[in-house]
C-alpha cells in the first residue's frame, strides 16, 4: 500500500516553479495520494487547477481557514457552500479556530466554524480541523454539535494527552505531521498510548518540514520521514505504519 498525505497545499505559489517534480517525488517516495484542503476564496482556483492536472493522485476539500475569516466571511461562505454542491469534494476543510496571532474576529471565527461543521453533517463529509490557541473554545463547540454526525481529522495535532483524549472521545482522528519529529514535541511522550486506528499522516506542505528537512520547504515526499518516526515511537515497522494509516485515511475520506 502507499502513503496518503491527508493535508498538503501543493497548489500554493511556493510550488509554482516545480509542482510537477514535487508530485513525481511524492509518487516515487511512496506517497500515492494527496488531499488538498482549501484556505480562502483566492485558493479555490489554484487548488482545483492542481487537482485537474493530477487527478489520479489528488483529492480536494472545501472550507474557509480560520485565519482567513474577515469581515466578508459570510459572502465567502456562501460561495463555498455553493461550490460544495458540485459533489467533487471529499471533505470540509481546512476549517477551525485560531487565536494565536489575533482575536479581532473571534466571534466571526466561531460562527464560520459552526456553519461549516453543519455543512459537514448535512453532506456526510469528514472534516479537516485547524486549532491553535483555542482548545477550550474548540472542545465546547464540537461537544455541542457532535450528535454522531461529525468526524474527521484534528489537523497538525501537537496538543497535550488530555487534549488528545478529548478529541478522540469526540470521535476524531489525529493528524500527525513533521512536528512529531522535533525534539521539543511532547506528543512523542504519550503517542504510543493513542490507538493506531485513530491516526493519519500529513505534511501541511509547504510548512512544518520534518527532521532531517527542517528549515526547508516541506513537500509530500517528506511524509516518509514522519512515518518512520511514528513507527519508531510505536515500535512497529514502517510497513505497518504505512498500511494502518493508509487504511485509516481511506475509511475516513471514503475513497
Amino acid at each position: 500500500m502507499t502513503l496518503i498525505d491527508t493535508h498538503t497545499h501543493i497548489y500554493d505559489a511556493e510550488f509554482d516553479f516545480d509542482r510537477e517534480a514535487v508530485v513525481q517525488r511524492a509518487l516515487d517516495s511512496g506517497v500515492g495520494m494527496m488531499l488538498l484542503p482549501n484556505v480562502d476564496a483566492s485558493t479555490v482556483k489554484p487548488m482545483l487547477e492542481t487537482h485537474e492536472r493530477f487527478p489520479d493522485c489528488t483529492r480536494v476539500m472545501m472550507g474557509l481557514q480560520p485565519e482567513e475569516v474577515k469581515g466578508d466571511y459570510k459572502q465567502v461562505l456562501a460561495m463555498m457552500e455553493k461550490e460544495l454542491e458540485r459533489g467533487i469534494y471529499v471533505g470540509v476543510g481546512e476549517i477551525g479556530l485560531d487565536f494565536y496571532w489575533d482575536t479581532t474576529f473571534e466571534q466571526e471565527q466561531l460562527d464560520a466554524f459552526e456553519t461549516q461543521l453543519k455543512w459537514a453533517k448535512q453532506l456526510g463529509l469528514p472534516l479537516s480541523i485547524h486549532c491553535r490557541n483555542a482548545f477550550n473554545f474548540m472542545a465546547r463547540v464540537l461537544d455541542k454539535l457532535q450528535d454522531g454526525g461529525l468526524h474527521g481529522v484534528m489537523h497538525c495535532f501537537t496538543g497535550t494527552a488530555d487534549e488528545a483524549k478529548a478529541y478522540l472521545d469526540l470521535g476524531f482522528h489525529l493528524g500527525l505531521g513533521g512536528v512529531t519529529t522535533y525534539k521539543s514535541c511532547s506528543l512523542k511522550d504519550y503517542l504510543h498510548n493513542i490507538p493506531l486506528d485513530r491516526i493519519v499522516l500529513e505534511t501541511d506542505a509547504p510548512y512544518l518540514s520534518p527532521v532531517p528537512h527542517r528549515g526547508q520547504r516541506n513537500e509530500p515526499a517528506f511524509l516518509v520521514d514522519t512515518a518512520k518516526k511514528i513507527a519508531e515511537i510505536y515500535q512497529i515497522t514502517l510497513e505497518e505504519i504505512v498500511e494502518i494509516t493508509t487504511s485509516n485515511a481511506r475509511k475516513l475520506f471514503g475513497f
